[in-house]
């Protein structure tokens, strides 16, 4: 019993470190030959979504993006980059239901020796409990422009579950950054 509640234990434990990672979806213009590109600036967030984080947070994602950046040799400027860059942030609260299963029993399986006759008889109970926790999600999009023809280049959306506490989103939002950024098409040198 001990081994099943482990296990038990042990596939919870990895559903919930499964579904703290980020899921990112990523889109481009082929058409575009991305290796002219060296520039970059900072449009800023569209529709003030940035409200919703507190400046620590902003900090955060715009340094990793500075760091994601700079390791594929683009440089930052205050403006006229070769690219523009937006993002938007939006925030959900969710629900997550868990259910864990118990079954009780026995039986006997009838009687006779080679050929068994009877259809035997079981005994048995089970139960499920359903926990239902809440947490949030945060969507980070970003956009990216030719800052000459103000054309859309590529997006990427980034979905992940949101880490309350402080310390360790100091170390999340680089990873979910970085996570977003192996879509993007320059790759880091």
């Amino acid at each position: 019993m001990k081994t099943i509640k482990l296990f038990s234990f042990i596939a919870l434990a990895a559903m919930i470190t499964s579904c703290s990672s980020v899921k990112v979806v990523a889109d481009l213009d082929k058409t575009v030959d991305f290796s002219k590109y060296e520039t970059y600036n900072f449009l800023g967030w569209q529709e003030d979504s940035d409200k919703i984080m507190n400046d620590f947070d902003e900090k955060r994602l715009r340094d990793a993006f500075v760091s994601e950046f700079e390791a594929r040799g683009m440089k930052a400027v205050p403006e006229n980059g070769d690219m523009a860059v937006t993002l938007f942030i939006v925030v959900d609260k969710k629900t997550s239901t868990t259910a864990y299963s118990n079954y009780y029993g026995g039986g006997y399986g009838g009687y006779g020796g080679y050929h068994r006759y009877g259809g035997g008889w079981g005994y048995g109970s089970g139960t499920t409990t359903y926990s239902e926790s809440d947490y949030l999600e945060g969507t980070l999009v970003m956009d990216v422009f030719d800052n000459t023809s103000m054309d859309q280049i590529w997006q990427g959306i980034a979905k992940t579950t949101i880490v309350e506490d402080p310390a360790k989103r100091e170390r999340s939002i680089p990873a979910k950054v970085a996570a977003l950024m192996k879509k993007f098409p320059i790759q880091p040198k």
